[in-house]
């Protein structure tokens, strides 16, 4: 793949290949109580985006068709071959409905955890996720500093895991690491989300789940339709209709569903095997779940961790886009 290498982490055997996609500033390992799991039922891949865990920086700019199109040549250098179910959390909801709309035949089920909403932000600084920048912009000027400070430096703190490896303080040091994620995130609330909206009726015969997680729709406005309803469950419900085979469910569970919640990743992806080995489409999701207690922000992290891990984008404060097709579609 042009040089580069990306990192598959995949267990099991067996069809349909499972693929999942983490958040933004998560690597493969964000998986770590989902995949060994379904890896007894059939084979399941996570992998490491370009310039994240062991996979290599790859060329500007980072967005959403960068991301599809590299696991697409990567899937076929591995020879890696479908039928695939894949599984996306938050903004890597983004990449896998990308990723679809480029291998329609070959993806049998689409499974969305608390997935980014695609929105066109006027600018990159007005997309609400400048703490996240800032934090980049630090890790850049760090790595890219002539004398860099020694990694045990307060400093680098938020640059780097705490158990420091040798390849994670190699990672923190690359500049490249920090540029690609820059452009990742200045990318989600325009390219992505542009390249995103374009998509239109595509992915209309590829089953789809959408499971809200219930933490962040209580950070969202209430809807106009009943104060039980958020605009973020809403927009799930729109992305969800964007299948004929859609169905949206909200589960109690704070930003990062496959790590609170892992029952019900796993349960939703069982069903989707089930159904693309038995020639069926797959049943609907289970009702939302009731919330017994309000949701704090301090559980499993806070929104202000969790955004840090997944792109929890909040609400939205510029247009959500429109889920037909704007132009043609087409990835760059």
């Amino acid at each position: 793949m042009d040089g580069r290498k990306l990192n598959f982490r995949c267990q099991g055997r067996g069809t349909p290949t499972v693929l999942l996609e983490s958040g933004f500033g998560a690597d493969s390992t964000a998986w770590y109580k989902v995949q060994p799991d379904l890896a007894r039922q059939t084979r399941v891949c996570a992998y490491d985006r370009a310039g994240y865990g062991y996979s290599d920086p790859g060329p500007l700019p980072r967005d959403g068709a960068a991301t599809a199109r590299d696991l697409d040549l990567a899937l076929k250098a591995a020879d890696i071959k479908g039928p695939f179910i894949v599984m996306g959390h938050s903004a890597g909801g983004l990449y896998a409905r990308l990723f679809a709309a480029r291998r329609t035949s070959d993806v049998q089920g689409l499974i969305l955890l608390d997935p980014t909403v695609e929105r066109l932000a006027p600018r990159p600084e007005a997309d609400g996720l400048n703490g996240m920048r800032q934090r980049l912009q630090r890790c850049l000027a760090m790595a890219s500093a002539p004398s860099s400070a020694a990694i045990d430096d307060p400093q680098w703190a938020e640059c780097v895991a705490p158990t420091k490896t040798e390849h994670q303080v190699s990672a923190a040091r690359r500049p490249a690491t920090w540029q690609n994620q820059l452009s990742e995130l200045n990318s989600i609330f325009g390219r992505t989300s542009e390249q995103v909206g374009r998509i239109g009726p595509i992915l209309r015969d590829i089953p789809l789940y959408v499971i809200t997680a219930s933490e962040t729709a209580a950070g969202s406005p209430r809807s106009a339709f009943g104060a039980h309803v958020s605009m973020w469950e809403l927009q799930h419900l729109q992305i969800a209709s964007t299948s004929q085979h859609g169905f949206q469910t909200t589960v109690v569970s704070p930003h990062l569903v496959m790590i609170a919640r892992p029952d019900v990743a796993i349960a939703a992806a069982r069903e989707m095997i089930a159904a693309s080995r038995e020639n069926r489409l797959p049943g609907p999701l289970p009702a939302s779940e009731p919330l017994s207690a309000p949701q704090s922000e301090n559980s499993t992290g806070g929104f202000s961790t969790l955004r840090k891990f997944g792109l929890n984008s909040g609400p939205a404060t510029f247009p959500t886009m429109s889920a037909g097709p704007a132009a043609p579609f087409t990835l760059d």
